[in-house]
């Protein structure tokens, strides 16, 4: 019999963290060419609307740099809920705003709980998660986002027939539903069994462990005990070295671990996923498309449908294949983008809109350049958008993985920040050349996936050591038989008593019996 509470249920309820992310991508993109918006907020163009929509990355920054701290001290679960506090606060500031200032101040107070929210929720489900569906699991906080994108964008989408500042208000207003329901929901759930472990609590690390792990909540499940003393290993190796976690994430042992977390972050946002998400409107209507709110909409269900096959198949075909091909096809569509926009577009003769090139009738191009849009953000949904947010907590040890997966996070939002302020007059300056500018960080992050990152599918967390520590090159992992039978072999151990588990005293004296034969 299945529990309703599991893993699975776990990891979806707490990818609410991710929804709220989404909500505020489209809660730009679907109010900023409305007319209602327009004139409340003085048609904001270029930088102007650059600043407004790239304040939230700002807080997501500084955010995602203080999650470690949350994480640490006071556990992933209630670092989640404070970020959704922080989220109610926001949203409703914007709601109420009544002029850019605040309404930029509620936007950074949002963007300290997304900050928060994305660093932390890939920590806590990776790391209740089974190594064999890992990658499924953190794949559902992507999955929420393109969930929080779509129905956020469907609101706006309705209440842009509304005549009054309800248009961009009442969305705005009911972004704080889904971080309620988070807060309130957490208080029910268990705390990542890792953080128990590392704070000595291990009592209830291995009774969460067990939780998740069984069906009957059996602490004396060969692979429970396993899954316990590979944790207990790994937590008493790093304390024997004293590492400083702050110092050591630079140190040479693990640097070239966390700059890869961190560029593999970066190149999700210079991807061109930002100028489909945040300024769809801007592009379509540029390409000469009527009705580009409708159009945009379809383009978010995209988004979501797409993000499923990385659900359901990640953990098979595995992390390096999808980042490969994701970069090289992704850079394939906003070529072909760029290119229909400059053979057949031409000066905006009204230079009071955001967009100064446009597309007149060449109908055959303008629906080019919608499918290559909607072909674009189908390869980023299906590659580089979930595993974005899985590749950096696998890549890190424990002691400093809170930290790393912030300064990950933070490179995301830093990225996300950059491209925010810059696409806007970047838009109305260098025009479709833009679209080169992308295809090409494609490109590099091709090369880069290529040469530096390592297959990390169906290991453990505490494994994934081992990969980056036997001196080969990384990319061989690619080739290596990435299905570990070591946590197998463990447990295989201990049901036979070749390996004794004592539960004595948990955490400080586990001692291992080896059987002599």
């Amino acid at each position: 019999m299945v529990r309703l509470l599991n893993v699975y249920t776990i990891s979806a309820f707490t990818a609410l963290g991710g929804a709220i992310s989404g909500f505020d991508i489209s809660s730009m993109s679907g109010v900023i060419s409305g007319e209602q918006y327009q004139n409340y907020y003085g048609n904001p163009l270029g930088t102007r609307q650059g600043v407004i929509t790239s304040a939230l990355a700002a807080g997501s920054l500084v955010g995602a740099l203080f999650s470690s701290y949350l994480g640490d001290i006071f556990s992933r679960k209630v670092a989640i809920q404070i970020g959704a506090s922080l989220w109610c606060t926001g949203a409703a500031i914007q709601a109420a705003s009544t002029g850019v200032p605040m309404l930029i101040v509620g936007r950074v107070i949002s963007g300290l709980c997304v900050g928060i929210t994305t660093t932390i929720v890939p920590i806590y489900q990776s790391e209740i998660s089974p190594r064999q569906v890992r990658g499924r699991i953190v794949s559902l906080q992507q999955f929420a986002i393109t969930w929080g994108i779509m129905i956020q964008y469907f609101i706006e989408y309705g209440c842009s027939f509304l005549n009054s500042t309800a248009s961009f208000r009442v969305p705005w207003s009911v972004q704080t539903l889904p971080a309620i329901v988070l807060f309130i929901g957490l208080f029910w759930f268990p705390r990542s069994p890792r953080w128990l472990a590392s704070k000595d609590r291990w009592d209830e690390a291995l009774l969460v462990l067990a939780f998740l792990r069984t069906t009957n909540c059996d602490v004396n499940h060969p692979m429970v005990l396993a899954e316990y003393k590979e944790i207990e290993d790994q937590i008493k190796l790093e304390r024997e070295e004293e590492s400083n976690s702050y110092a050591e994430l630079f140190s040479r042992k693990v640097r070239k671990r966390v700059l890869l977390s961190m560029a593999i972050a970066m190149w999700s946002q210079l991807s061109g996923m930002n100028v489909l998400m945040y300024y769809i409107i801007y592009v379509l209507k540029s390409a000469g498309l009527s009705n580009s709110m409708l159009a945009s909409s379809i383009q978010y269900v995209i988004n979501m449908l797409m993000t499923i096959p990385s659900i359901l198949w990640v953990d098979n075909w595995g992390r390096r294949p999808a980042l490969l091909i994701g970069s090289i096809v992704m850079s394939f569509w906003l070529l072909l983008i760029g290119v229909l926009l400059m053979a057949f577009g031409m000066p905006n003769p009204n230079q009071d809109q955001p967009y100064t090139w446009i597309v007149v009738n060449h109908p055959s191009a303008t629906r080019s350049i919608l499918a290559f849009s909607y072909l674009a953000v189908a390869t980023f949904a299906a590659s580089w958008g979930p595993i974005g947010w899985m590749y950096p907590p696998e890549v890190v040890p424990l002691r400093v993985r809170t930290k790393s997966v912030a300064l990950a996070t933070a490179t995301n939002w830093a990225s996300n920040f950059g491209l925010g302020l810059a696409v806007p007059p970047l838009l109305r300056s260098i025009r479709w050349r833009l679209f080169f500018i992308f295809a090409a960080f494609n490109v590099m992050a091709f090369l880069h996936v290529l040469v530096a990152a390592p297959e990390t599918k169906r290991r453990t967390l505490e494994e994934l050591d081992e990969i980056f520590e036997h001196g080969d090159p990384l990319w061989k992992s690619f080739w290596a038989q990435s299905e570990s039978t070591k946590l197998e072999n463990l447990a295989r151990d201990i049901e036979l008593g070749l390996t004794r588990v004592e539960r004595g005293r948990i955490g400080t004296q586990v001692q291992t019996d080896h059987a002599v034969s």
